[in-house]
C-alpha cells in the first residue's frame, strides 16, 4: 500500500509514534511517504520503501506568519497526484486534520480519491483543540475524517466528552519496538553515574508545566532521604531553567544530571532502576512504556491513560496527581533490594503487549478497511 503520514518531525510522542509505525510499515513492504516541514527526528535509516517530502514554507510581506496549514494541503496535493497514495494517515488533529480534509476536497476535484484516517494523541484535543480558536475546525475535521483513532480509551472518552463528534473512534495504543528498545549492559555507564551503588532514578519529558517537574524533585529528594540515589533527567523545556535553580538553591545537585535530549535514551534507561511519570495530563505515556521495556518499573500518576499502561502493583505503581507523599513511598517499596528485581521482570512483561508486532498490524487492517469502502460510504 502507498501511505502518506503526517506528523510532526519532532522528540514529542506523536511524532515518535508516527515515525515509528512508518518505518514499521516499510519493513513490511509498504510505501511510506512522510510529509512535514522538517526531517522526522526518528526517520535515521535509509529505506527503498521510506521516502520524505518536506513542505514548502515561503515567506511573504504581506504574512505576519506563514500560512503552514495551506503549504501542507498543498503538499498533501502534490504527493497524492505524483506518489499514486492510497490513504492520508494524519497524526495530531491541529492542523493535519483539516489539512488532509481539504487535500481530500481538491483531490476529489480532480478525480482522485484519497481517504484520510485520523489519530488523535492527546493535547490536540484535551488542551490545545479546546482553545475556541481552533474548536470548530478540530470538530469538523475529526467528523470529516474517513477513520479515527485514539492511543487510549481515555483520550477516546476526552474526546467524546468536549467535542460533539458524530464520528466512530477506534482505540489502537502507542507501541514499542522492542528490538531497540531493551535492556542493554551498560555496566561502565551506570558505575560513572553511580560509582558506591546508588539507586539511580530517571524521568525523561519535554519539561512542560503538564509534566510536574516539580514532583520529580521532590519524590527524588524524600528517596534520597532514606537510601543513597542518583537522578538523570532527560529532555529540555520551558520549566528546565527554572528546574536547574531550584535544584542549586536546595543544594541537590551534586546527585542530580541533566543531559538534555537524547536520541539514545534507551542507553540511559538500560541503567536505571526506576522511572517518575508525575505527569498532569497523559494521553498515554509513551515515555513509561520505553521505561518500562528496558526493565524499568515506573511510578506515575494517574492521569489520563496512564492507569491503562502501568498496572498498578504490577509494573510499578499509580497514585492520584500531586500525591508525593504517596509516590516517594511507592518509589522506596519498589526500589528495596528484595522488591526491585520482580518489579523489573513485571515492568518488562507489560511492555511486551505493547510490541509493535501486535499493534502495527491493527493499523493495517484498519488501512484495508477504509481503502475497500465503497466512495458513497465514505463522509
Amino acid at each position: 500500500m502507498n501511505i502518506g503520514i503526517v506528523c510532526y518531525p519532532t522528540f514529542g510522542g506523536s511524532g515518535v509514534v508516527a515515525t515509528e509505525l512508518g518505518k514499521a510499515l516499510a519493513n513490511k513492504g509498504h510505501q511510506i511517504h512522510f510529509i512535514t516541514y522538517s526531517r522526522p527526528s526518528r526517520l535515521d535509516f535509509f529505506s527503498e520503501n521510506l521516502f520524505y517530502h518536506e513542505v514548502d514554507m515561503r515567506s511573504y510581506p504581506l504574512f505576519d506568519y506563514a500560512p503552514y496549514e495551506l503549504a501542507l494541503t498543498s503538499k498533501m496535493v502534490n504527493v497524492a497526484k505524483f506518489e499514486k497514495v492510497d490513504l492520508f494517515h494524519v497524526h495530531y488533529a491541529i492542523p493535519h486534520a483539516s489539512a488532509a480534509v481539504m487535500a481530500r476536497s481538491i483531490l476529489a476535484s480532480n478525480g482522485i480519491h484519497v481517504p484520510v484516517i485520523t489519530t488523535l494523541h492527546g493535547t490536540d484535543i484535551t488542551l490545545v483543540g479546546k482553545d475556541p480558536s481552533y474548536e470548530p475546525v478540530v470538530t469538523f475535521s475529526i467528523n470529516q475524517s474517513d477513520a479515527v483513532t485514539a492511543v487510549s480509551e481515555d483520550l477516546k472518552k476526552e474526546t467524546y466528552k468536549h467535542f460533539a463528534i458524530k464520528n466512530g473512534i477506534e482505540v489502537i495504543p502507542n507501541f514499542i519496538d522492542l528490538d531497540r528498545f531493551q535492556r542493554q549492559k551498560k555496566d561502565h555507564f551506570r558505575r560513572a553515574i553511580c560509582p558506591d551503588g546508588e539507586k539511580l532514578i530517571v524521568h525523561t519529558s519535554n519539561f512542560r508545566k503538564v509534566k510536574r517537574i516539580q514532583d520529580v524533585l521532590t519524590v527524588f529528594m524524600g528517596i534520597r532521604e532514606k537510601m543513597d540515589a542518583k537522578l538523570l533527567l532527560v529532555g529540555d523545556g520551558p520549566e528546565r531553567t527554572h528546574f536547574e535553580r531550584h535544584c542549586r538553591d536546595i543544594g541537590g545537585c551534586n546527585d542530580i544530571r541533566f543531559l538534555g535530549k537524547l536520541e539514545a535514551v534507551e542507553e540511559v534507561l538500560s541503567v536505571a532502576d526506576l522511572f517518575l511519570m508525575p505527569s498532569e495530563k497523559e494521553s498515554f505515556g509513551l515515555a513509561a512504556l520505553e521505561a518500562m521495556a528496558c526493565q524499568v518499573p515506573v511510578v506515575s500518576s494517574n492521569a489520563g491513560g496512564i492507569p491503562e499502561l502501568n498496572l498498578d502493583g504490577f509494573s510499578g505503581y499509580v497514585c492520584p496527581i500531586g500525591d508525593t507523599q504517596m509516590m516517594t513511598e511507592k518509589a522506596l517499596h519498589i526500589l528495596k533490594d528484595q522488591n526491585l528485581e520482580l518489579f523489573k521482570k513485571n515492568a518488562l512483561a507489560r511492555a511486551k503487549e505493547y510490541d509493535l508486532s501486535q499493534v502495527v498490524p491493527q493499523y493495517e487492517a484498519l488501512y484495508e478497511k477504509v481503502v475497500s469502502k465503497p466512495i458513497k460510504e465514505m463522509i
